[in-house]
């Protein structure tokens, strides 16, 4: 028998008799085959057999864990609870019920000949005037309404984070961040050369303290919504943060993807520091992923530095999605879309507290996501493999972490993509696998 065949037995063995857990870590590969004398290609062949076998699950970043099995009473009775079918609580694109019927007479019109022949030519960063229009009243809010020639287009909000960072920070500059933010901007950041600087209650003192330290060339925040934590800045505090950014001279980047979904959220920070603020939204979760657009409103002046990024990275809007979009916002679709997506989040904020009551969940009854701290002993990365063993995907708070020393013991559950069917009985099955514990026996 080969000798990883061999090597792959005895870890098989070591899993059915529960001397290796649902969720614990096999060592990284290079230390397993230095413990068994073994060449690295050997172990990576026994890890493979491993997850072909389906007993381990392999997390890219953060290792190999057992999965949890059928063999055992804990862990039948949580298989017994297990979705049938996969679920994906990383993934967090809302469908309203009904939405293709609602965006579909919009685009009927658009596959005329001569209206299509307008719509697939090139847009510029800055659009044309009547979706500058139709998004400067679609962002609104009761006490802010952005100026339209300040709007600017990206194919979605990443590319309108990407470039608004991009015009305002220089390889080795320092961005003020929350401590846990959008995992894509550290990607973001990484790519510009610059430093994320986390402040753990983006507080004005602790910006001013870190600007003091060295100067900050910009800050990025989601007052409204959070991701992950759900949290929402209260007027109050955003009164204070644009005292000091206005003090300091520091830029700020609102992203504002999440905040359609609490109309009772105070406005905007654009509407308290409008010559430092770049608002970031775009129509991917009121409407859909699949054909959207990303826009930037941007401080007075600063039009061509953005637009001079959106060009430079290839970021710019696709006209038909700015066609359909002038179109869905005119006649009220966009509308009746955010109230559906509305009315199903909270649908399924309630499942969440039916579910996990007694836990320590973090979220917003309008929210799409709810940040999950694990009870004791649960790690986040454990977890995340243990529930991916039972056919549910979650995010680790790991992944949302800027200061790469601070592990949180928690995970983002996102809510959005599933059915609500699967997403109730994934809730169960999580709640749980949380209860029964790392050490659990299969």
């Amino acid at each position: 028998m080969d000798d990883y065949r061999r090597l792959a037995d005895q870890l098989a063995h070591d899993i059915a008799e529960g001397r290796l857990r649902p969720g614990e870590r096999l060592p990284p590969q290079r230390q397993f085959a230095r413990r068994r004398g073994i060449a690295g290609s050997t172990a990576g062949r026994v890890y493979a057999e491993l997850v072909r076998r389906g007993l381990v699950v392999g997390e890219v970043g953060r290792g190999t864990f057992v999965r949890a099995a059928e063999t055992g009473p804990d862990a039948r009775s949580l298989i017994e609870r297990a979705t049938p079918a996969p679920v994906n609580m990383e993934l967090n694109y809302p469908v309203a019920p009904g939405q293709s019927e609602l965006l579909a007479p919009v685009l009927a019109p658009l596959l005329r000949p001569d209206v299509l022949a307008e719509a697939l030519l090139p847009a510029a960063a800055d659009g044309t005037a009547p979706a500058r229009e139709a998004v400067a009243a679609l962002l609104a809010t009761p006490g802010w309404r952005p100026a339209p020639e300040r709007v600017l287009f990206t194919g979605n909000a990443r590319q309108a984070i990407a470039a608004t960072l991009a015009s305002l920070v220089r390889p080795g500059g320092r961005i003020g961040i929350e401590a846990l933010t959008y995992p894509l901007v550290k990607e973001i950041a990484a790519r510009l050369g610059a430093t994320l600087v986390p402040l753990p209650d983006l507080s004005a003192a602790s910006v001013a303290a870190a600007h003091r330290r060295a100067p900050l060339a910009a800050l990025y925040l989601q007052p409204t919504l959070h991701n992950p934590t759900s949290a929402t800045m209260d007027e109050d505090r955003r009164a204070r943060l644009a005292l000091v950014v206005g003090d300091l001279g520091v830029p700020v980047v609102e992203d504002r993807i999440w905040a359609f979904l609490d109309p009772g959220a105070p406005d905007p920070l654009a509407a308290h520091a409008p010559g430092l603020t770049y608002v970031v939204d775009s129509l991917s979760k009121r409407v859909a992923p699949g054909l959207t657009a990303g826009f930037a409103v941007v401080p007075r002046g600063r039009g061509e530095a953005v637009a001079a990024a959106i060009r430079s990275g290839g970021w710019s809007a696709g006209r038909f999605a700015l066609e359909a979009a002038v179109r869905w916002v005119a006649d009220g679709t966009v509308a009746r879309l955010v109230a559906a997506k509305r009315a199903d989040a909270a649908r399924r904020q309630r499942l969440v507290a039916q579910a996990l009551g007694g836990f320590a969940v973090r979220a917003h009854p309008h929210g799409y996501f709810a940040w999950w701290e694990l009870p004791a002993p649960w790690r986040a990365d454990p977890f995340a493999a243990a529930a991916a063993g039972l056919g549910i995907a979650v995010t680790p708070g790991p992944a949302f972490v800027v200061d790469p020393k601070r592990t949180p013991d928690a995970v983002r559950l996102g809510l959005a993509s599933a059915a609500v069917p699967d997403l109730e009985r994934a809730l169960g099955t999580l709640a749980a696998l949380a209860r029964s514990g790392p050490a659990a026996r299969r």
